[in-house]
This record gives C-alpha cells, structure tokens and sequence, in this order.
C-alpha cells in the first residue's frame, strides 16, 4: 500500500474539538490539493459525537479517523503514541502534521522516532515541492535570525508541527461531504505503566496567550513585580492577556504560563506590546510575527525596535499611566 493521504492531528478538551484543529485543515488542504490526494483528520478521544466530527468535514476533511476509549480521555504520551503507530502503520499517510501546542510538542516527537521518520518542530511555512511531492519545511532558526527549509526525501510519513494561530481557520462549508471512520481501540496498546491520579491547576490555568487577539508584554525595566500591575491595566483595557520576557519570570515576578519567546510560548496577536524589554533574540523569536509591535523602552539603542512597528523612547512609568488613562477616557465615551 503507498504512502497517499495528508493526515492532521485534530485536538479535544472537555468533549469539544479545539480551534486548532481547523487551523491544521487549512494548511492540510492545501498540501492535499497540490499532491491530488485526500486530507485525513485524526482524533484520539473519550468520546465524540458525530455531530462534532461534522465539523471537521464541514472545514475540509474527507476522512476522519477516530478512535475512542475511556483509555484516550486524559493524555499519556506512551498509550497515545501507540494509538497513532498503529494507524499509522495500518493507513499509511504520507504527511501528518500536528499544532505545536502541549500534546503536539509532547506526541509527534515519540511517534516519529518510533515511526523511524523525520520531524520538524514548530513550522511556519509548509510546501510542496514541485517533482518530488517532497514537504517543504519551513521554520526559524538561529534565534530566529534566519528561516531553515528541511525536507525528509526517504522517509515516511513526513511529520511537522506547526504554530498555532500561524493561520486562519478552514472556513465552513455545508457542502463538504466526507466519511467518519471510527477504528476500534485495541486495548493492548494502553500503556498501563503510566496512569492519571489527579489534576491541580494553577493560579494561571485559563491564561492561553497564544490564542490572544492582544499580548501587553513587561520586562526587566519594571524593575518589581508590584510594576507588572501597569501591564495589567493596559491589558485590561486592550481586552488582552498579560505576557512576559524570560526575565522577568526567572525573577519571579510573574508565573511561566506567561513566558514568550523560545523557551516560553511563541505568540502570532494582532497587537503586542512590549513594555520594558531590550529584545533579547530569544524574546524576539517568540513574538516577531505579530502583526503590530508596539515597543516601549528608555534605550533608544535596544534591539526591539529594530522589530517595532511603532515604538516610544521614554520613561515606562510616565508612558503606561498616560496611555492607561488615555485607553480609560476612549472607553468611557
């Protein structure tokens, strides 16, 4: 059997699919139109109705492979890992891609070094390439100085992960006709070694700042951690989320959730400001593909300027009272 299909790892919490998983049929669709092959979504999961897998052939998807057990409810890896060995042995996909959020990170990386296949972390561009039907991609490098295209010419499946909110949703179309295909769980390949014992969230379990419209990100020039409450009264009236550079959370003064750059989260808002930081190229590659940067800093010299749409060279506890209080009169009109 040859390798065909375009598969995506379509994701779940709490019975519903989550937004990344349309983002992936976006990209999915268009590696499956140029290759003349059908696009595949995946879905391990507790449970799911047929009325939610609707939703990913409505955004594109002519097949959806999903395999359901009390098993797959709560992500382990190793039982995971095994689930999608195994199908993909069975069907044999040509290219599977996944976001790289949580699971995706967590995941594609087991089942490709057991798949015996290549795999490129954290992609903003994928192609394919003309002759070869090889996928081309695309991701920075070097601190995000440079973009690298890899490429996995001998062997299969070709395995990406892809940046969330890196592209827009698969629109719906009522139109669009597909099977649901629901593969029995095979209960050998629960891996009974590792099991959920329980689940404590923290102070910042609903932040998700790569999903945010708006990122207000402080830095080292706040100087303590009582400061950070001027990021969050911009963010307040911007309707965003509070960010952070590695700086400031190696001092503690706020929690990791909030971390951008390569070490935290890579974050795509249509506004992020960046308040009190240099612009480490650690920090910038977490947070340069936003569409609008608004930088604020004392140096003139510092380096996220360099990236800025728009930048203030001033005192930050002069800058932040006066735009907060300029947001709150907007506001009040």
């Amino acid at each position: 059997m040859p390798h065909r299909e375009v598969w995506t790892l379509a994701e779940a919490g709490e019975g519903k699919l989550r937004q990344v998983s349309f983002e992936l049929l976006s990209r999915g669709r268009k590696l499956a139109d140029k290759l003349e092959t059908q696009l595949c979504s995946v879905l391990l999961t507790g449970s799911m109705s047929d009325e939610d897998l609707e939703q990913l052939i409505k955004r594109g998807a002519d097949k959806v492979y999903v395999v359901e057990s009390p098993a797959l409810e709560n992500f382990t890896v190793e039982t995971h890992s095994n689930v999608l060995l195994d199908l993909i042995k069975q069907y044999k996909p040509e290219i599977f891609i996944a976001a790289a959020t949580t699971t995706g990170r967590t995941l594609m990386p087991h089942v490709s070094i057991r798949a015996n296949t290549g795999l490129t972390a954290d992609c903003t561009g994928l192609e394919i390439e003309d002759g070869t039907g090889n996928l081309l991609q695309t991701r920075p490098a070097i601190g995000g100085n440079i973009l690298a295209t890899i490429k996995t010419p001998e062997h299969r499946p070709q395995m990406a992960t892809v940046r969330p909110r890196s592209t827009r949703p698969a629109p719906i179309d009522e139109n669009n006709a597909g099977r649901i295909i629901r593969v029995e769980f095979k209960n050998n390949l629960e891996d009974k070694r590792v099991r959920r014992i329980g689940f404590r969230k923290n102070e910042d379990q609903g932040i998700d700042i790569q999903s945010a419209d708006v990122v207000v990100s402080g830095g080292k020039g706040l100087k303590k951690k009582e400061n950070f409450a001027l990021i969050r009264d911009l963010a307040d009236r911007l309707e965003g989320v509070v960010g952070a550079s590695r700086d400031a959370v190696d001092r503690g003064w706020i929690s990791y959730p909030h971390q951008v750059g390569l070490s935290g989260k890579t974050v795509t808002p249509k506004l992020y400001f960046a308040v009190g930081i240099s612009g480490a190229i650690q920090h910038l590659a977490g947070m340069k593909t936003a569409d609008t940067i608004v930088a604020i800093n004392s140096d003139p010299e510092a380096q996220i300027f360099k990236v800025a749409d728009f930048g203030i060279v001033g005192d930050l506890f002069e800058v932040l009272p006066s735009l907060n209080e300029k947001l709150e009169e907007v506001r009040s009109r």
